[in-house]
């Protein structure tokens, strides 16, 4: 029998909408589907009605697949000449351990193609209305999850330093501590947001200042998943989110 392939399709933030064509494609071509958590229930509408769909759960304070035990799924089903769709949230390229599968794979003499996908950063930064590069604010923007493989977190106040936008990951659990980490080296009065489930249906958004937002995300009970954005250019955003209720509010009297 010949030996199958892998395909790492990114899903996205979760509106089916945002899915790209050759992400449809490869799910609608799969024999096995291995589907995170986080990703819409809805994907599997699009599937061959002959293809497995096996669940595998990563998410931060959850039980978890074991990461093991993922890829040794992958490796089983293509080895037996199966075409396999890993089907990550967001981007599969970023904080999603497509590395550690990609090296896995490939040493089994597995091919592999990736998907591109809508990244939640991105998302976020769209539901904002903002530009995560303005140039009047910033010459680039920094993807950064808020916790390291052994635990530790990254150097905030380098981060901080760069004047860069800063899109943190995996960080609602971490944001009191990631605020004051950041407001050594940057002003309290900093924009910031933070965005929960964003690009789906149940987005919910907090805007205030660095020295506010954890108050604020806590007051709002903002959780887990959520991306923090930080830096003048997300203050764009607070000011549109702004004019927008005020708005609404003349409208409404």
């Amino acid at each position: 029998m010949n030996t199958g392939k892998v395909t790492l399709v990114s899903a996205g933030p979760g509106d089916l909408d945002l899915l790209t064509f050759r992400a449809a494609k490869a799910i609608a071509a799969a024999d096995v589907l291995l589907i995170d958590d986080l990703v819409n229930d809805e994907i599997t509408t699009l599937k061959a009605a002959h293809a497995r769909v096996i669940k595998v759960g990563k998410r931060g304070g959850c039980k978890s697949t074991p990461q093991a035990f993922i890829q040794r799924l992958m490796r089983r089903y293509a080895l037996q000449g199966r075409h396999v769709v890993r089907i990550k949230g967001g981007d599969a390229l970023l904080f999603g351990r497509a590395g550690e599968e990609i090296a896995d794979l490939r040493s089994a003499g597995i091919d592999v193609d990736i998907v591109n996908g809508i990244s939640s950063g991105f998302a976020a930064a769209a539901g904002l209305g903002v530009s995560l590069t303005h140039r009047d604010h910033c010459q680039g923007v920094i993807f950064v999850t808020a916790h390291l493989r052994d635990g530790s977190e990254p150097d905030w106040e380098k981060l901080a330093a760069t004047g860069m936008t800063l899109a943190i990951y995996m960080g609602a659990s971490r944001i009191e501590g990631i605020s004051e980490a950041l407001g050594k080296t940057l002003p309290v009065d900093t924009p910031a947001a933070v965005v929960q489930w964003a690009g789906t249906s149940r987005e919910k958004r907090v805007c205030a200042t660095l020295g506010e937002i954890a108050a604020r995300a806590a007051s709002e009970n903002i959780a887990s998943p959520a991306v923090i954005l930080i830096g003048g250019a997300i203050g764009e955003g607070v000011a549109q989110l702004a004019a927008r209720s005020e708005s609404m509010c003349r409208l409404s009297a």
